[in-house]
């Protein structure tokens, strides 16, 4: 009897496994292997052709980017190069001086530089607290039709062509500054050409900014109101702060915008290098002057039309720091919540 009992109750720890047996019994069927014994299944994925095509195509995009990228800094650095290797060029004079006549033998960028600088900061000091305004007031208050009226006018503004921007400063602003400065600001001026570039990235510091605001978690919102905070303590004490990440990015990008711009500041900044801070002068930037000099007759290989690179591997480089500082600022103060 108790053999019985013994034999029932192995019988009952250990039953046949009719779901493994039957999944090892498929797999041995489709490989010819025998799993019956602790085996384990080599599975193969099986080839497919469009997946194929479609991951060597997103690869072919992926490279594609790169290779573009390592062609231009070729190309900026070898032509660039030369321009240094030549006799009447020494990289004292290129970022120590501040005259930029390369008739005569004159190459200091900062002629170009400071004007570069003017324009963008008056750029940015329009764009970034409206950017941030209208930010918040699209994020927090706004209502569903007002958001559907104001956004496509914010997107209207990001595409209208920059030239036309560049004749608006000179038409429409460079007057209405005359009036108000009088014969102390000239025609073309970096004040006008600051104005409109701040206009014109805007949308650009909105979108980003209205983003990261909108990112932040509704618990914050609800626990300031549960503190007794009014919507704007809560928009500009609580989200604000949270948001600092995303905000920086669109600064930063900014900052990128303004720099790189060609058409506002070619047509209304003015078309010759001046150092000079003061915003009521006319000077030209880097991109007004490689706009300039391009559109001329410069023989192949001159040190003229190698200047060009130089001063463009120079705004390269500038782009470039000022995107790693935005990567940096975003990966440094992201907020992350659960």
């Amino acid at each position: 009897m108790s053999e019985i009992q013994s034999t029932n109750a192995m019988t009952f720890q250990n039953p046949p496994n009719t779901a493994e047996k039957s999944a090892n019994d498929a797999v041995a069927g489709y490989s010819g292997r025998d799993f019956s014994k602790g085996a384990q299944p080599m599975l193969r994925r099986r080839f497919r052709l469009g997946e194929a095509l479609v991951q060597g195509f997103l690869f072919a995009c992926g490279a594609l980017s790169i290779v573009t990228t390592l062609g231009i800094i070729y190309t900026l650095g070898h032509d660039a190069l030369n321009f240094f290797l030549t006799p009447e060029v020494t990289l004292a004079e290129f970022f120590g001086t501040t005259t930029w006549q390369p008739q005569i033998d004159k190459f200091g960028i900062w002629a170009l530089v400071s004007a570069t600088i003017t324009t963008s900061a008056i750029a940015i000091l329009i764009a970034l607290p409206l950017g941030i305004a209208v930010a918040i007031y699209l994020s927090e208050y706004a209502s569903p039709k007002a958001r559907g009226i104001l956004k496509p006018i914010l997107e209207i503004l990001a595409g209208i062509p920059t030239v036309v921007y560049g004749y608006f400063a000179l038409l429409f602003v460079t007057p209405i500054l005359q009036n108000i400065f009088g014969n102390n600001i000239q025609v073309y001026n970096m004040l006008s050409a600051g104005l409109v570039m701040g206009i014109m990235i805007l949308p650009l510091i909105s979108s980003m900014s209205e983003d990261a605001l909108s990112a932040v978690p509704r618990s914050l919102r609800e626990a300031a109101y549960a503190m007794g905070a009014t919507k704007l303590e809560s928009s500009l004490q609580v989200v604000l702060p949270a948001a600092l990440s995303g905000i920086g990015a669109a600064l930063i990008l900014g900052i990128s915008r303004a720099v790189g711009e060609t058409m506002i500041v070619a047509v209304a900044a003015g078309a010759g290098p001046n150092f000079s801070f003061n915003p009521l002068d006319a000077a030209e930037t880097m991109t007004g002057h490689i706009a300039r000099i391009s559109g001329g007759d410069l023989s192949y290989n001159t040190i003229d039309y190698t200047s060009l690179f130089a001063i463009a591997l120079m705004l390269f480089l500038v782009t470039l720091v000022l995107n790693l500082i935005s990567q940096y600022i975003v990966n440094r103060f992201r907020e992350r919540y659960e």
